[in-house]
């Protein structure tokens, strides 16, 4: 699956390239219009909990634990993982997200564990 898993900013334009574009944050990023997001699917069950997300605050110096916390927790979420493989396996996908921190968000996570399983 190497390749056909991107990662984005949900406030860049979309892009022809983008393939299946999911936003995979739990609550809707501000200042973004629903026409403008261009979705194919918002997989919110997908997203860290409230709590994990909390408590991560967007702090780099955090972001290894969140990580392994994050990973836990995408363990236990088997249908929305699902969900995510299936479309990958139809082509491409873009993980949109919200957060400033390009490096350090959850996205990024979420991309490593989906191509670590396959």
């Amino acid at each position: 699956m190497k390749g056909r898993v991107a990662i984005k900013r949900i406030y860049e334009p979309p892009s022809r390239d983008d393939g299946c574009r999911v936003l995979v944050d739990r609550l809707w990023p501000r200042g973004v219009g629903r026409d403008a997001a261009a979705l194919d699917l918002w997989l919110r069950d997908i997203a860290p909990s409230p709590e994990l997300r909390k408590w991560f605050g967007h702090d780099p110096a955090r972001f290894k634990a969140f990580r392994d916390r994050y990973r836990k927790e995408l363990e236990e979420k088997d249908e929305a993982v699902a969900e995510l493989r299936g479309l990958i396996r139809k082509g491409k996908v873009t993980l949109l997200y919200a957060a400033r921190d390009e490096l350090h968000n959850h996205a990024r996570v979420l991309a490593d564990y989906i191509e670590r399983q396959e």
